[in-house]
Parts: structure tokens; sequence; C-alpha cells
């Protein structure tokens, strides 16, 4: 029993140091390191980050030893009050900046509406997968539910991007019965009337609520019977992208 025990006890101690390696064994840099490497990526991108940082903190150290100076007849207290908020502001000027640049980078490329889809964290209901696709061109289209109905996001507004909208919202007027239910059609890009990349969450976060918790429920319930996986559209064991005909069986052999 006492073996048992130690065995026990010891990978109770093992526990914390695996949790803070990654799956191939390496360690897990700490906090500052990462936001060290946050910061470093990002400025690369975003030259401004840096002196936005710097001048926020400025501002608030200025703005603590000048209220310090008025009220307490002292800039001590501001300057320590100031150098909080001053950080505080610069970390969310990072966290604002990182965001953007991750978008810069995956800006243009297939499935970047996706990502930018999926860092909503709460109020849609995001399909991990195209719900339509040309093959030709690789146009796709996503699709999200929620309580301010239903979304459809395209990519950019090319012929074939257009006609998928159009084809994915007659899909699903024909499986909703229920009229008042909206649908909204999305294109992201820097053109008039599109919505860019990076402000493509906060977007559709701030859509109008329409649907009761038991409507929108609904609503996805009807979308299961739409949402189908592109995989499954290809005959198993077939590839077409590398089908090659049988020389012998033309020749009539």
């Amino acid at each position: 029993m006492a073996r048992k025990s130690e065995t026990t006890s010891t990978r109770a101690k093992d526990a914390p140091a695996r949790d803070k390696r990654n799956p191939d064994g390496t360690k897990k840099p700490g906090r500052i390191k990462q936001m060290v490497e946050v910061y470093k990526y990002t400025q690369e991108i975003d030259r401004t980050t840096a002196p936005m940082m710097l001048g926020a903190l400025a501002i608030a150290i200025l703005l603590g030893v000048l209220i310090s100076w008025l009220v307490f007849n002292s800039p001590w207290y501001g300057i320590f009050i100031g150098v909080g908020f001053g950080v505080l502001a610069a970390m969310l000027i990072l966290a604002r900046k990182a965001e953007r640049a991750a978008f810069a980078r995956i800006k243009g490329q297939p499935g970047a509406a996706l990502a930018a889809m999926q860092s909503i964290r709460r109020g849609w209901n995001v399909y991990e997968e195209p719900v339509q696709v040309d093959p030709r061109s690789q146009k796709m289209v996503f699709r999200a539910a929620g309580r301010a109905g239903i979304a459809l996001v395209a990519e950019d507004e090319t012929g074939p991007s257009m006609k998928l909208l159009e084809k994915e919202r007659r899909s699903i007027r024909r499986v909703l019965q229920h009229e008042g239910v909206p649908i909204h059609q999305i294109i992201v890009g820097d053109g008039e009337g599109q919505v860019p990349l990076h402000k493509l969450p906060t977007h559709m976060t701030r859509m109008k609520r329409v649907l009761t918790k038991e409507e929108s429920s609904q609503v996805n319930k009807r979308l299961a019977a739409l949402h189908r996986s592109i995989r499954q559209s290809v005959p198993k064991g077939v590839d077409p992208m590398r089908a090659r005909p049988n020389r012998k069986a033309m020749r009539g052999r």
C-alpha cells in the first residue's frame, strides 16, 4: 500500500509539470515571453504599435501627475497611478493591434472569413465547413445562425461567390417555413457596402437580435438538414482530382 501511495503522489507532483509542456514535449513559454513574442509579431506587421503603446503610457502618467498635483499637492501619487493605468492601456492597444495583425496575415487566403467568424465568442453558431463551394474557382460561402437570424458570408464579390450566396439563400428558404427569419448576406472586402475582415466579428456581434432562444434553436435544427460535409459529396474511394482514364478499356481490350 505504501508503494501505491508513493506512486500516486509522484504522479500528482508530475502532473503540473506535464501541463506546462506542449504536446510535442517542449516546454511552454511563460506569460511574459508570450507577450514579448506577440509584441514582436505585431510590431513587424504594424509599426505604429510601439509608438501608440508608449504614447498611452505617457499620457496616463501626465494625467495622473496633474490630477495628483491638484488634489494632493504632490505628483508622486499620480506617477504610480498613471503607470498602472498606462500599462493597462498599452496592453489593450497591443491586444487590439495583435488581433488586426493576425487578420492582416490571413487576409486574401481561402477560409479567412471562417477564421474571423470562429473568433466570435457567443451569439452565433458558426458552421465549421463551407456550406457552398464552387469546384472551379474554389470560392466558398460560410454560414452562421443565431438570434440575429442567419448570416451567409462570402469572401469576395465575384460572380461565382454571388451565385453561391443566392443558391444557399434559396436552399435555406425551402427549409425554413418561418418568413420572419432574416438572412444576412455579408461580403468580406474593403469596397463600398463590404465588411473588412478584421471588422467581421464586431459587425456580426452588433446585429440586432430578432429571434427568441426557442426560435433560434428551431432554426438551427432545420439548418442541420442542409449542413452537409463537402467530403460526403465525393464518392468514396474516388478522388476526381487524380482520376485517370483506363486506356486499355478505351482500346477495347
